[in-house]
């Protein structure tokens, strides 16, 4: 084990499994569960994996640019070090502030989810309706559930990265039986009949999956952000993020297949929980199913984890440039996490499950978007830093930087596009747009604040 850093740092302990796990478990929420029969209804058995696989390619792309980066930059806060260094503070703070509210919605999403994913296992966790936000019933049982889950989430993180790795691993693993599940039922019971059509009628739906593929792979960015945390050499921690990314598109393609393949179109659109249905259909027992969901529990356990870590390392390194208060770059004393960050979300995450559902997909949209701002930040600072220090040392070097930099721009900017009003994925106003608004007015006042004390 690694401790060189010094005591106020952080600690190299990741190894190439943790780093794995954590960017596979962030990429791998609850939609895989929740949205396959969706995909397949829209885009066809084939059209699906057409989608992701174009999607993939897309992200990939992107993901070169972090990946050379990340190699050449092996600190907490990711996007924030790379774009400080090679665009300066303004649209670094720009960058990082953005990619923050896109971390804090999906910490705070999934401490509603988790309890919606729970009922399914557990009908009776309703104990009181509370009241209603926009048509969203608040439950007791489910804000119990979602404040229990975020104290657990928060204390393990405080508790060091291992601890915060360990319970990734575990919950990983419960992905992978799972899955395991579903694609030996379909290989054993499944039909190539019910995976007709293979492609979507319109063929214009395999676009409906592809516009939902770069938000499904955020989280690869995770790893970026605990660099800092990782003892392998740094061309490796380049490579493993391109590796996450191909196996969470392969996951994503592989557990839709076999859900075509488990039942008839018609009956896949009726139910509920399109992959637990699947399981139960392919196996003819409930269990099958459940275990499914037990699996689309632990997904958003992985992903929950690994934005806790990725917000709290961004806070730090947002904290240590002087551009949001020093008090988010304190580390604890024993187990070298930056405690104050993580704490915060955590008191964040418990009050959540108070607002509803309604207002917790229109905060996961506006981060959606947000995270797309930092997809076209990182590569523009790419080929600015290949521009300006040539010679800086790239253990992950990119063949043909200019190709890919400029094909990860246009593809950011295509992204952007998709938020924006006449788009059928539009950004709902005018609420999505509130949140965008509210989160920039407050990190005017941060920089303004920063700017005047660099004065």
């Amino acid at each position: 084990m690694n401790h060189d850093n010094p005591p106020d740092r952080f600690i190299k302990v990741l190894n190439n499994r943790e780093v794995i796990t954590l960017a596979f478990g962030a990429m791998i929420g609850w939609s895989w569960v929740l949205m396959t029969g969706f995909w397949v209804q829209q885009a066809g058995s084939i059209g699906t994996l057409i989608a992701f696989a174009a999607g993939g390619l897309a992200i990939a792309l992107i993901g070169l640019t972090y990946s050379e980066l990340v190699s050449a930059m092996p600190k907490a806060g990711g996007e924030h070090v790379y774009t400080h260094r090679g665009l300066g503070a303004g649209w670094s703070f720009v960058c990082t502030w953005a990619l923050l509210l896109a971390y804090l919605n999906v910490c705070l999403f999934e401490a509603v989810a988790l309890p919606t994913a729970i009922e399914y296992l557990a009908p009776g966790i309703r104990i009181q309706g509370l009241w209603t936000v926009f048509d969203s019933e608040v439950d007791l049982g489910f804000v119990l559930i979602g404040a229990g889950s975020s104290i657990l989430i928060t204390v393990i993180n405080v508790l060091g990265i291992k601890p915060a790795a360990w319970f990734q691993t575990v919950a990983f693993s419960m992905i992978v039986v799972a899955g395991v599940v579903l694609l030996t039922g379909a290989m054993s019971f499944g039909d190539m009949a019910h995976a007709e059509p293979w492609i979507g009628v319109p063929a214009t739906g395999i676009l409906s999956v592809l516009i939902m593929v770069p938000a499904l792979l955020v989280g690869f960015d995770v790893i970026p952000q605990s660099a800092e945390e990782i003892n392998l050499p740094p061309a490796r921690i380049g490579m493993l993020l391109i590796v996450s990314v191909a196996l969470a598109v392969a996951w994503y393609g592989l557990i839709s297949f076999a859900v075509a393949l488990s039942m008839p179109r018609e009956q896949l659109a009726a139910g509920s929980m399109a992959t637990g249905d699947a399981a139960a259909a392919l196996w003819n027992h409930p269990a099958a199913g459940s275990m499914l969901v037990l699996g689309g529990v632990a997904g958003i356990l992985t992903s929950w984890n690994a934005f806790v870590i990725g917000a709290s390392r961004l806070l730090f390194s947002l904290a240590e440039s002087g551009m949001v208060p020093a008090i988010f770059a304190r580390m604890h004393p024993k187990f070298h996490t930056p405690y104050v960050g993580i704490i915060t979300i955590g008191v964040l995450s418990c009050l959540a499950p108070l607002f509803g559902r309604t207002v917790l997909v229109w905060l996961i949209d506006a981060g959606g978007f947000s995270t797309i701002i930092a997809y076209l930040f990182v590569p523009i600072a790419f080929l600015a830093l290949r521009r300006k220090e040539p010679d800086m040392p790239r253990p992950f070097r990119v063949s043909h930087p200019k190709l890919v930099g400029v094909g990860a721009i246009v593809l950011a900017v295509a992204l952007i596009a998709a938020y924006l009003p006449g788009s059928p994925s539009a950004l709902i106003w005018p609420y999505e747009w509130a949140t965008i608004t509210v989160w920039s007015v407050l990190g005017v006042i941060l920089y303004a604040r920063f700017r005047a004390r660099q004065h």
